[in-house]
């Protein structure tokens, strides 16, 4: 697997958001929100189903749960404000999908198949091809969204090692290497205390 970048600046964030709602593309613009704000694993963000979002009664949830497909842990996904706004963008913009709870969220839009998701190629290609829209430079790929939410964690002071539970990874030292975090980068924290 290639080494690929988080998606470091706010405002390309933004801009990304803004491009896909201007384009009407709320599938798209669903799972870049989703993915970057619930560091879920592409594998998992594609299996994620109507119903994990809307109750019985057409209600939009705050959270769920699901088994992750690499690891087989049990993950609890809080909805935040930024998912249910563009959920129920998503929700006007394809009303249909509410007919059975099982129908895919991120479902293949050529077709209109609702029980056929889209291929971790086609997510890898959206991702990327968004990247390059908005003018971000370097390598990007379906990584990039769950390595937005470590990098933005992580610059917002969150704790490595509560980063390292919710990306269910096994060790500090791999979350320090997945996030780009070297020693020296550690040293520096310690000098500049200087307490």
């Amino acid at each position: 697997m290639n080494f690929v970048e988080p998606i470091r600046d706010r405002k390309k964030i933004a801009q990304i958001k803004n491009q896909l709602r201007g384009e009407q593309r709320f599938r798209d613009l669903l799972l870049f929100v989703v993915g970057i704000n619930t560091a879920l694993r592409v594998s998992d963000l594609l299996q994620l189903q109507i119903g994990d979002f809307v109750d019985e009664q057409g209600a939009l949830r705050d959270r769920f749960w699901l088994r992750e497909e690499k690891r087989g842990k049990r993950n609890e996904v809080i909805i935040n404000d930024s998912m249910s706004e563009v959920m129920r963008e998503y929700l006007v913009a394809y009303p249909t999908v509410l007919d059975n709870p099982n129908h895919f969220v991120f479902f293949n839009t050529k077709t209109n198949v609702f029980n056929d998701p889209i291929k971790r190629g086609q997510a890898w290609k959206f991702i990327t091809g968004i990247c390059t829209d908005v003018g971000l430079r370097g390598n990007f790929g379906t990584h990039t969204l769950r390595k937005t939410w470590g990098y933005h964690a992580r610059l917002s002071g969150v704790d490595l090692a509560l980063i390292m539970h919710k990306l269910n990874h096994n060790s500090l030292a791999y979350t320090k290497r997945y996030l780009g975090i070297t020693d020296e980068e550690l040293a520096d924290v310690v000098r500049k205390l200087n307490l």
